[in-house]
């Protein structure tokens, strides 16, 4: 990941504003340590702080065309950058190996009508010095972050971080996701338009093949790089196969050539969490070269301020997962590793998210879906890129490629959904199209794990030591008067208030506090899903922890997994697990706070 900042048409050119520009511009070096850059055009600014992933020894931005007429800053990885020269091998000179240098070509071609043409992921932007006019864009689902703000001189900030620009900006936003800003045309515009944007329930039936086809060449092309890689492994069912796909097929790629075939994997985790123990038997059964890195309580708390920083957020769950994210993100960067795959998106696509099981119908599960993809760039798609970048180390999501996008969106909703009496778990399609018997990708243990949060995998006390030390630092009077203090998105419980003291500390301009998304939810769900039980309505906690049983509904997965792969089955997967946002109740039972309010049964 690289970080980009622009100020267009500044009213001040002078040095000292250069200067001053820069300095904003630094803000943003944890994500591109390798290289600056700074372009100036009386009073409109273009600067990069450049990670080389591709064409390291090349590829320094900002880009220019031949005559130095059009300029571009880019964060992104274009995967069809190769396909895009060849078109314009003959009409465009190409000046470095970087792959955003395509954006030039197409937009002297195209115009601002182009961005749809580019497989991958993206913020950047673009000036143009015969019009004096220039153009911004970020990639269809927000993998990568984007700033847009105003300054009181009028002048338009630009930044892939709020810290870069939350100073000098008297308002400003998220730059939505598959959009792109023109100059010219005075505004925002959507470049992004699939056909389940609009919600409509699907009908094409469920092709496995074509889904694993889809994922397969999602993590191929995501193995573009110029520099030594490695996978994210949690042993879930995301990552293991991410893992799995990109070891089959890593052989045959120029990576390989030049790093050879060996696979790192990297995990990390309390002593004796889940996430290490089944990321170890994957990581066995793949031959990986496996790293485990462990934390404590108190490393993870100790590191909450510098994540609120880099991530940017007040919002809970974001920064319970986050914190192992941050620390493992350092030391993997610290072995010489610069780019890592990772298994975000599938649960959004999928509804893998357990509370899905809950859901009343096929088509209050694909709005849900639906909702969730498109406020990824606010929860997964944030935490994956900017834990990470703090250190200068890059993720890449194969399950939020755009055609991997279509293909499992595209599907009957009633495929994906939990289903006992045919032996279908959560993400049942995704695990069935990689159930291959005489060529297996996992063993069906494992390809049938039942899903962990994250925050949760990677050891159940790392929850309750959160919980234990905020009650600690804000007091029940603090907590009385939240609302005062806070009015807006107001802090529901100690561990809320903590982070929201953090935040505003760091970032107290309103516009900062807006950028945060808030609103009740039970396992990661939004808060139109809270609307299907009637018990999560009393919930303060966003915990997805399944209480009691979870070990015996894994289990149940597990027993199931011939069953599943048949399509068929007589038992009752999870049927005695209960769902809580916090607490120890029993079995069978949906419930919040750990009170069964009302004896719903699951």
């Amino acid at each position: 990941m690289c970080g980009i900042l622009a100020v267009l048409g500044a009213a001040d050119w002078s040095q000292a504003k250069r200067a001053h520009i820069l300095s904003c511009s630094r803000r943003l070096k944890h994500r591109g340590p390798d290289w600056s850059g700074l372009y100036q055009c009386e009073g409109n600014f273009l600067a990069q702080q450049r990670l080389a992933i591709v064409s390291p020894l090349s590829g320094d931005q900002p880009l220019y065309n031949a005559d130095r007429t059009i300029v571009v800053v880019a964060n992104g990885e274009i995967y069809n950058h190769k396909k895009i020269r060849k078109q314009f091998a003959s009409k465009h000179t190409f000046s470095t190996g970087s792959d955003c240098e395509v954006i030039i070509p197409l937009y002297e071609e195209y115009g601002e009508d182009f961005v749809d043409m580019l497989d991958g992921v993206f913020a950047f932007v673009l000036y143009d010095t015969r019009t004096k006019t220039y153009m911004a864009a970020r990639d269809a689902i927000g993998v990568n972050p984007l700033y847009i703000g105003r300054g009181s001189d009028g002048a338009v900030w630009i930044s892939s971080e709020m810290k870069a620009l939350n100073e000098d900006c008297v308002e400003f936003e998220i730059f939505p996701p598959g959009h792109l800003y023109s100059s010219a045309a005075g505004g925002l515009r959507r470049w992004y338009k699939p056909q389940w944007f609009a919600e409509n329930v699907p009908a094409t039936p469920y092709q496995p093949l074509l889904l694993r086809e889809a994922f397969e060449k999602a993590v191929i092309k995501r193995l573009m790089t110029d520099v030594p890689f490695g996978v994210l492994l949690s042993g879930g069912l995301d990552s293991s196969l991410v893992a799995a796909v990109t070891k089959r097929h890593l052989i045959k790629t120029e990576a390989a050539e030049k790093f050879g075939a060996e696979l790192h994997s990297f995990v990390v985790g309390l002593e004796g969490s889940p996430d290490l123990i089944a990321a170890r038997e994957v990581a066995d059964h793949l031959g990986t070269i496996h790293h485990e890195f462990h934390f404590t309580v108190q490393d993870g708390i100790d590191a909450i301020e510098e994540v609120i920083y880099h991530d940017e957020t007040y919002d809970v769950t974001t920064i319970r997962a986050s914190t192992p994210m941050f620390l493992m993100a350092r030391k993997i960067k610290a072995l010489g590793v610069k780019m890592v795959l990772s298994g975000e998106g599938s649960d959004e696509l999928l509804g893998g998210y357990l509370y899905f099981h809950f859901a009343p119908n096929k088509e209050e599960f694909h709005k849900e879906t639906c909702r969730k993809v498109k406020a990824l760039h606010q929860y997964d798609c944030l935490r994956a890129n900017k834990a990470t970048s703090a250190w200068g180390l890059e993720v890449r999501v194969p399950f939020l490629d755009k055609e991997f996008i279509n293909v499992a969106m595209s599907m009957d909703p009633e495929w994906k959904m939990y289903n006992a009496d045919l032996g279908r778990i959560e993400k049942w399609v995704m695990r069935k199209a990689f159930d291959d018997e005489e060529h297996p990708y996992l063993p069906k243990h494992i390809l049938y794990r039942q899903k962990e949060q994250f925050s949760d995998g990677v050891g159940y006390n790392w929850i309750d030591g959160l919980k234990a030390f905020t009650e600690q630092q804000v007091s029940d009077e603090m907590m009385k008067n939240a609302a005062k203090v806070y009015p807006h998105n107001t802090p529901v419980n100690k561990e809320a208030y903590y982070y929201r003291m953090i935040f505003e500390r760091l970032f107290p301009q309103e516009s900062a506090r807006e950028t945060v998304p808030w609103g009740p939810s039970i396992a990661c769900s939004t808060p139109a899903a809270i609307e299907w039980v009637e018990q999560w309505k009393a919930s303060h906690d966003p915990s997805g922890r399944l209480i009691a049983s979870h070990n015996s509904a894994s289990a149940n997965h597990t027993n199931h997994a011939n069953a599943n792969a048949n399509g068929n089955s007589n038992g009752k997967a999870n049927c005695n697990c209960a769902m809580a946002a916090n607490g120890t109740n029993g079995v069978g039972l949906v419930v919040a706070n750990g009170t069964a309010n009302g004896k719903m049964e699951a």
